[in-house]
């Protein structure tokens, strides 16, 4: 999964009651309905070992 403002990968990123999406590149976070429409197959079942996911 790419980063929408370097193109860099995408990470799974958990913090205690939160998951976010972090660059590896830039480091800019994202919450997670900010990409949802661009993760794929392994980003996905990452994410599915999550109960919930907290919107902040």
């Amino acid at each position: 999964m790419e980063c929408p403002n370097c193109s860099e990968k995408l990470e799974v990123h958990r913090m205690c009651r939160r998951v976010r999406m972090r660059c590896t590149g830039c480091k800019k976070e994202y919450h997670i309905h900010e990409v949802a429409d661009q993760l794929d197959d392994e980003t996905e079942e990452k994410l599915s070992m999550y109960t919930s996911i907290i919107y902040d």
